[in-house]
């Protein structure tokens, strides 16, 4: 698909000078490490998202429009429209607190970890961050929620599955992305959070990312630029100009049945003078895409104040949320309980309980807190789905 087609591009090119960015995303990462003063819990529902997070109104309205607008942008330069998903089968994103938050809720030890997807069918969970919204480049917590919802939006809209690259490179294409606050969007700006891998980590040439086989032969223990140069590649058969249509083609040749190796050499021609161009690529000025918007039309954001117990039990439900076995089951239930006592009355802490109760076990005991948030708010879903 020509770029040229659907959009323009934004006024003058966007300078990759990676060269110059390790200071920058040093500044990042620090800004990764603040959290922001404590606020009310909030319930911001969109088409595509439910958000929990303890912030302004006015911040979180502000998060749930920006990600319908990536949503819209999605569909957009994919040609790709989506159904509008039922209520219980939007993903829900819960805003957690810190970066070191976020690392002990996932139970990795990696410092890197900046947020994190559970994808389930009917039940999508992304743990996040504190919502923090920047002019310019996202903060990574942001770049890797959209990562994760471009996968989810793409593979959900694909009953084949595509090579790995193809995969993580289009992820990587729309998660750079930012969003000036007059509203709209840049869409597959330079990944400026790939700069360190692309010119310290170990290469991966285009051989490497069209045969998978052969990255993993050749491949050793340290990190490598694999999603660096899978974006760098996927970058580059968008917008040069010269390529236009390559990308489109390779897909249909891998979609007929040709390994993705033998798809690239008939789709891009000389592998050599395609890695040559790829490295020099690397060097020069790169374009984004700018979309105004009225050409991101999204529907509204309704947001709810969470009442006090319902508030009290958000760090439960969202370690329940997140995934649990029998010892954390047990935990995350002694603490729901405490809460469930001292809220007798509340539904979303009847309806928190039930979930605990069930994943302790308690079959009786879970329908005993449903129905008990039922009758008290017949509205709510996931008491019925709890009792279901």
């Amino acid at each position: 698909m020509s770029t040229s087609d659907v959009l323009g591009r934004t006024n003058g090119a966007i300078t990759m000078v990676f060269a110059r960015l390790f200071a920058s995303l040093l500044l990042t990462f620090a800004f990764l490490g603040s959290v922001p003063a404590r606020a009310d819990w909030y319930e911001a529902s969109s088409d595509h998202f439910v958000i929990y997070a303890d912030d302004s109104e006015k911040d979180i309205r502000r998060y749930a429009q920006n990600l319908e607008r990536f949503h819209a942008a999605m569909e957009l330069l994919t040609r790709r429209k989506v159904e509008k998903p039922s209520p219980s089968n939007r993903v829900v994103i819960f805003a957690v607190g810190s970066q070191r938050d976020v690392r002990k809720l996932s139970g990795r030890k990696s410092r890197y970890v900046a947020g994190f997807y559970r994808p389930r069918a009917g039940a999508s969970r992304a743990f996040v961050q504190d919502i923090r919204h920047k002019s310019g480049y996202p903060d990574f917590s942001t770049i890797v929620l959209l990562h994760e919802y471009a996968h989810h939006f793409l593979i959900s809209q694909s009953r084949f599955g595509m090579p790995r690259w193809l995969n993580e490179g289009a992820a990587e294409f729309f998660a750079s992305a930012s969003f000036p606050s007059k509203g709209g969007i840049q869409i597959g700006l330079p990944a400026q959070h790939r700069a360190n891998e692309l010119f310290n980590s170990a290469d991966v040439s285009i051989y490497e990312l069209l045969d998978h086989e052969l990255y993993e032969r050749n491949r050793g223990k340290g990190y490598d630029a694999f999603y660096g140069r899978s974006w760098l590649l996927y970058h580059y058969l968008t917008f040069n100009e010269d390529r236009q249509g390559q990308l489109s083609k390779y897909q249909a040749e891998v979609l007929s049945g040709l390994s993705s190796h033998e798809a690239g050499k008939k789709a891009f021609g000389d592998l050599d003078q395609h890695e040559k161009e790829l490295r020099s690529y690397l060097r020069k000025r790169m374009p984004g895409l700018g979309l105004a918007p009225e050409r991101l039309p999204i529907g509204e954001v309704t947001l709810r104040k969470l009442p006090k117990g319902e508030a009290e039990m958000m760090p439960i439900r969202i370690r329940s949320q997140r995934g649990v076995d029998k010892e954390t089951a047990a935990e995350v239930l002694a603490d729901a309980r405490k809460v469930a006592a001292k809220y007798p009355s509340d539904a979303g802490v009847l309806s928190a309980l039930a979930e605990a109760e069930y994943d302790a076990g308690n079959d009786a005991e879970a329908i005993a807190a449903a129905d008990a948030a039922i009758a008290i708010d017949p509205a709510r879903t996931n008491p019925y789905v709890q009792k279901g």
